[in-house]
Order: C-alpha cells, then sequence, then structure tokens
C-alpha cells in the first residue's frame, strides 16, 4: 500500500466523521455572492473524484498521459448540489474517494512511476507539470490529494465560521 492512498482513506474517514453532523442548511450557505457553498466544493470534489478515476485507469494500460478536461463550474451547476442532502454528498464523497484510494493501492508500482509524454498536466493538473517535462501517475495521484486537501481547508473553514 503507497502512503499516499493510505493518507487519502484517513482524510477522507476523518472529514466524514467530523462533519457528518452539519445541518443542511449551513451546508447550504454561500459564503460570499459567486462563492460556492459547502454542498457545492463536495460535489465539486465528487465530479473531481468521477473524473480523476477514469484517468487513473487509463493510465494504468495507454502510454500517453493526455485527458480531457471538465467545465467544473457547468458541472456544479447542472447537478445542483445545493439541492441535495449534506449527508448523501457526504457519503458519496467517502465512498468514491475510498475506492480511488484501492485503486492507488492496486495499480502497480512499476505504472505509477513510469514517465509519460506526451501529457496534459499542464493543464488539467492541480499543480500542473510543464508541458516538456515527462510526468507520472504517482505524481497525479498525488496531486489529486492535494487539490481535495485544499478544498476540505476551504469546507472547513466556511462550516466553522458559521458554526460560531
Amino acid at each position: 500500500m503507497s502512503d499516499y492512498s493510505d493518507n487519502l482513506k484517513k482524510l477522507v474517514i476523518s472529514f466524514h466523521d467530523n462533519f457528518k453532523e452539519i445541518e443542511d442548511l449551513l451546508a447550504s450557505k454561500h459564503p460570499a455572492p459567486g462563492k460556492w457553498s459547502s454542498k457545492e466544493i463536495l460535489g465539486h470534489l465528487i465530479d473531481s473524484a468521477a473524473n480523476n478515476h477514469r484517468r487513473f485507469v487509463q493510465a494504468a494500460y495507454q502510454d500517453d498521459f493526455v485527458f480531457d478536461g471538465y467545465d467544473q463550474d457547468k458541472w456544479v451547476a447542472v447537478q445542483r448540489y445545493n439541492e441535495v442532502p449534506w449527508i448523501f454528498l457526504l457519503d458519496l464523497w467517502k465512498s468514491y474517494n475510498l475506492h480511488l484510494a484501492r485503486i492507488m493501492e492496486v495499480i502497480p508500482q512499476q505504472t505509477k512511476i513510469k514517465e509519460r509524454h506526451p501529457h496534459n498536466l499542464n493543464k488539467i493538473a492541480w499543480k500542473t507539470v510543464p508541458a516538456d517535462e515527462p510526468a507520472t501517475l504517482e505524481y497525479f495521484m498525488i496531486d489529486y490529494i492535494g487539490h481535495l486537501q485544499n478544498h476540505l481547508k476551504q469546507i472547513e473553514a466556511i462550516l466553522e465560521k458559521d458554526k460560531a
């Protein structure tokens, strides 16, 4: 098992346990005009899990590392996450990410560290990789977790501020 997949599991379980009692109305509140609510941020993280699920699996058998992107704002808007119960979103997000942690564990290490070129992590990664440098699936998996942590901190800040 990789350290990062274990870290993902611990992070997901901890966040779920700490925020499962949050009231639906609180999770629906927008922190400022034009800013996503906690539900919408969590919905975005579900979308990110869905898109990266496909990418991680494809990367296990294809030679290049070129994947399509997606319009995050449109995905959140179309799915109307603010209308979905908080606990449903939280449980779905938890399950999806525990599945991704399992994928991170079962893909062979040689596949994860294989340098890939061409790639488009200069466009789709959270912390981008220059297009002229090789990229690895392991880097992309760790980057996914960093992106997730960044947004969880946003949710924590919103919910803690509003709980006070």
